[in-house]
């Protein structure tokens, strides 16, 4: 609705400011291109990304939203079937307000079909325990239940690349079952 040409994303990409989406984007990119010394900084208004899952595969086209932009976030919701919502889950101060902007997203009309990926950023930079204690604040379990959203919630690292081929397994969907003899 807001932008014509955001019609061809197939996924929107928002967060807290610093809650490590451009990195995230760029590692879905190029896994080899982000490393601890990697750096980037606030993104201001929108960017568009090209992500090819495989050879020959359609690439997916992610509009990450800066953070800062929260209070226009929901100019771009309009069409979106997937939404990445991604939240440093080092920073536990940062927690509380990611839950209020994950909150309001969810309770947005236009997205209650959309299927929402909950990433949990920065794994490397902090203890298993954190997870815990991030999800507990988001108050995630009671959230599942009552959203009717289909939520999904992937512990990842830029620096490592873990979490990165579960979230391409959620960013192309389920495969397609081929019949026998087709």
């Amino acid at each position: 609705m807001y932008l014509n040409f955001l019609s061809s994303a197939d996924v929107l990409c928002v967060g807290p400011p610093g809650s490590g989406k451009t990195l995230l984007l760029k590692t879905l990119t190029d896994q080899t291109a982000v490393d601890n010394t990697t750096t980037s900084g606030p993104t201001t208004g929108m960017s568009l990304k090209k992500i090819v899952p495989c050879q020959g595969a359609k690439p997916i086209i992610i509009c990450e939203l800066g953070g800062g932009m929260a209070p226009l976030w929901h100019h771009y919701y309009e069409g979106m079937q997937k939404i990445m919502f991604v939240v440093d889950a080092s920073n536990l101060c940062q927690i509380s307000a990611a839950g209020v902007l994950l909150y309001s997203l969810l309770a947005e009309p236009c997205l209650q079909s959309a299927k929402v990926l909950l990433v949990l950023s920065k794994m490397d930079a902090s203890y298993r325990q954190m997870r815990n204690e991030a999800l507990l604040m988001l108050q995630m379990k009671k959230l599942q239940e009552q959203a009717r959203q289909e939520i999904t919630i992937i512990q990842a690292s830029s620096d490592s690349n873990e979490g990165i081929d579960e979230i391409m397994d959620w960013l192309v969907g389920p495969k397609k079952k081929v019949e026998k003899g087709k």
